[in-house]
């Protein structure tokens, strides 16, 4: 079971990181989670160049001059939680809908129509509104049209996340917002995910259910965002140890405005957000980055091979927003309003593939049939 030290204690990790410490984890094939904290660093800061192109270096030998294109699909955003950041919080008064299968199918085949292979099925945490039925129904209508379906929801259980996989489902995100106990206390109100140790370890049911990826993240702007970063990197090094065969991501959401005016308690600049994806990167290989809508086209155009290797395109964070635009009721407001097609002919124009598509369904259709086999149900 996955345990984070208290941010007081991760604090010491910091000390004695200078210039020479930052150099050693430059250097470092294989770094170590001092190394982090060195990457980290107020001293890592000032050299933040030799990170990007550390970073650069390592998304060039890992993942060659590809970024994956996908978009989210909002579902629902009805909400039992009150988190003080979020637009979907059970104390906002936004319009709020739960799509129909029939209108979340509408709205992934405008997603299909556009090109977009990869889509991340999101919804608010009602389950007595949006369950397992209702994911498992609209994964069987949508597992052939697209490549890959990830979904981020309200925490199941590991049986409940089998029947997702078997259904059509590929991967979950599950973001802990923030991985220090206090502040996280103070803006969970109440709801289910108020639970911090509870939700700490869902990761470790998605992928001891046999999801083909996990996705975990830090909400920036909750509290200091070294610590986060660190913290985020222990997570990481967990996962990678104890559930190998399973692809892991990490996503990067700043805090933006959302229903509620919650204020950022802690300012997080592009400046500290590159430092951030640039220390992971060169920590761990392997791991997916995921940039999102969330940031400027500007910044999102300038990280462009620097190691973000997921980029969303075309986004709506409204249910039905595809299909109608002028719905009201978005989770936060999208900072990159730019197409799908102006974000993949942005990233051409810097010498990079936007993929659309790099995984077929069909292959986890012919690994089901055999594990059925091997079950003895056929």
């Amino acid at each position: 079971m996955f345990e984070i030290p208290s941010f007081h204690d991760l604090q010491k990790y910091f000390v004695g990181c200078g210039p020479q410490e930052v150099s050693r984890a430059l250097r470092s094939e294989h770094a170590d989670i001092m190394d982090l904290a060195a990457l980290l660093s107020p001293a890592a800061a000032e050299q933040l160049p030799a990170l990007a192109a550390r970073s650069a270096e390592i998304s060039a030998m890992r993942f060659g001059n590809t970024i994956q294109i996908y978009a989210p699909l909002y579902l629902s955003n009805y909400c039992v939680n009150r988190c003080a950041y979020c637009g979907f919080s059970a104390d906002n008064k936004i319009s709020r809908r739960l799509l129909k299968l029939e209108e979340a199918e509408n709205e992934a085949l405008i997603l299909h129509n556009r090109q977009i292979n990869h889509i991340l099925l999101v919804s608010g945490e009602a389950p007595a509104r949006l369950d397992v039925d209702y994911l498992a129904k609209l994964a069987s209508r949508l597992r052939d049209k697209f490549a890959s379906i990830t979904i981020e929801i309200q925490p199941l259980e590991t049986e409940e996340y089998r029947r997702l996989f078997q259904a059509g489902i590929t991967g979950v995100a599950v973001y802990q917002e923030t991985y220090d106990r206090s502040t996280y206390d103070e803006v969970h109100l109440s709801g289910r995910k108020r639970d911090f140790a509870y939700r700490l370890q869902v990761p470790d049911k998605v992928a001891a259910a046999g999801m083909r990826e996990v996705g975990i993240g830090a909400l920036l702007g909750l509290a200091d965002w070294r610590l986060e970063g660190l913290a985020l990197g222990m997570h990481l090094a967990w996962l990678r140890k104890h559930y190998w065969q399973t692809a892991l991501t990490v996503s990067f959401p700043r805090l933006c405005y959302a229903e509620g005016g919650f204020k950022a308690r802690v300012e997080v600049s592009e400046h500290n957000l590159s430092q951030l994806i640039f220390a992971l990167r060169i920590f761990d290989h392997d791991v997916g980055l995921l940039l999102s809508t969330r940031e400027e086209g500007r910044y999102r155009n300038g990280m462009i091979g620097l190691g973000p290797t997921r980029y969303s395109a075309g986004s709506s964070t409204v249910p039905g927003g595809y299909a109608h635009p002028e719905l009201e009721g978005e989770q936060f407001s999208v900072g990159d309003r730019r197409t799908v097609d102006e974000v993949c002919s942005d990233i051409r124009g810097r010498g990079f593939d936007p993929v659309r598509k790099d995984w077929d369904a069909a292959f986890q259709v012919a690994e089901d049939r055999l594990q059925m086999k091997d079950d003895g149900f056929c």
